[in-house]
């Protein structure tokens, strides 16, 4: 059988570089020995989208893509289907753990500057992948045909016509009508299960490549390149398989357990997972109370309404965005973990994430003028951290890091 095997494998890689791929990016390549929590969340970033993607699959062949069955065969499936409420929640709440662990993934990157050389070209392609994630839940939102997904979609949508000159026809254009209707809900049907997808796959898979060909980060931000044995190994790394391979079973059980839980005790997520307004039909002429995002989007909602102009607010939330594609030029720090950076360093990362989790909060909230002001205050600190980051990151004392890593000892 040994032999039978080996043959095979030696036809298939006369062909084909299966082996040869194998090696490069599992058993022979080299990651730092001393990750620690926060490199879980890459991992479990793929866990979740194999769930969203099967799981999509599977509801397509279930889903009517028009404004007159779409909330009948979610019902369908909720009901009628047998194991149809699991597979759809899955679903919705996988979104939800989605963002969950990509914030996580891209909050590590900020603290041990994973974004910095020679690892730019890997963070601009994550802000791609996040770009992808972020379209995806946002023509996913309007499937259901609940009330929340037509009133939230129709305020999105609504936004693209504060464009000066093209923004009204760009908004006819991409609702494919006058108003929000079966051709709207048809064609983001299409992009969210066709387009999107394969756009993210490739994008993932092109994160991985351009990851293991610099290698990976640590918490220390050494290159472990840099010190290796006769044999031109790392003397800082180990084998990613079986060691990684093996470590990661455990985040990923811990984090089944979570997510199931979630699935079957709390799937609407006190509704943030899935709006109370969305169990009910969209209705043209029944306007939610309070009409808001999903969470994942809240903090970018919270900066376009802190702006009174319109245009402004767009603006503003767009650049909230862009400006994550510009950091790896803005951190002009000697070092790249937050471990030895400075005191300034520390603290404007703290603000940061006080501000991006505030806005969150009051972007899910009906708005009044003391949360106006605090959201404009938050969203001036959002973007402090980052355009004076050239300033404090070239002007504080940072510490020296080793010159091997530390701890993580196998």
């Amino acid at each position: 059988m040994n032999k039978l095997l080996t043959n095979l494998m030696g036809w298939v890689d006369a062909r084909f570089p299966a082996t040869e791929t194998y090696k490069y990016h599992m058993s022979e390549y080299y990651a730092p020995k001393n990750f620690n929590f926060w490199y879980f969340f890459g991992v479990l970033s793929m866990v979740v989208l194999v769930n969203q993607l099967l799981t999509g699959f599977w509801l397509t062949m279930m889903f009517s893509p028009t404004a007159e069955g779409a909330f009948d065969s979610i019902e369908y499936i909720m009901r009628d289907v047998e194991y149809g409420w699991l597979i759809r929640y899955m679903h919705s709440t996988g979104a939800s753990a989605f963002f969950v662990v990509v914030y996580l993934h891209m909050f590590r990157g900020l603290l041990y500057g994973s974004y910095k050389k020679p690892r730019e070209l890997v963070w601009i392609i994550g802000m791609g992948i996040y770009l992808c994630l972020m379209a995806e839940g946002f023509f996913g939102y309007l499937l259901p045909w609940g009330n929340m997904s037509y009133w939230g979609a129709q305020v999105i949508l609504n936004l693209v016509g504060a464009i000066p000159v093209v923004g009204d026809s760009l908004v006819t254009w991409v609702r494919g009508d006058f108003l929000i209707s079966g051709a709207t809900l048809n064609r983001f049907f299409a992009i969210h299960v066709a387009v999107i997808p394969l756009v993210l796959c490739g994008l993932v898979f092109i994160h991985l490549v351009a990851l293991h060909h610099v290698g990976s980060n640590n918490p220390d931000g050494v290159e472990i390149k840099k010190n290796k044995d006769a044999n031109g190994k790392p003397l800082d790394g180990i084998p990613f398989h079986p060691y990684y391979t093996v470590h990661d079973l455990v985040g990923i059980v811990v984090f089944l357990a979570v997510f199931a839980t979630v699935i079957f005790f709390f799937p609407d997520g006190g509704g943030y997972f899935l709006e109370k307004p969305n169990f009910e039909p969209a209705n043209p002429l029944k306007t939610p109370a309070h009409i808001a995002p999903v969470w994942y989007y809240t903090p970018f909602y919270a900066i376009l309404r802190a702006v009174p102009s319109k245009l402004g607010g767009v603006i503003a939330m767009g650049g909230a965005i862009a400006i994550l594609f510009v950091l790896p030029w803005l951190d002009r720090s000697p070092v790249k973990s937050i471990r030895y950076k400075g005191w300034m360093s520390k603290v404007w990362l703290g603000i940061f994430a006080i501000s991006f989790v505030g806005l969150g909060y009051l972007g899910a909230v009906p708005a009044d003028s003391v949360k106006t002001i605090i959201s404009r205050v938050l969203t001036i600190l959002y973007f402090l951290f980052f355009l004076l980051m050239p300033f404090y990151t070239s002007i504080e004392t940072c510490k020296r890091p080793p010159a091997r890593v530390t701890g993580g000892a196998h």
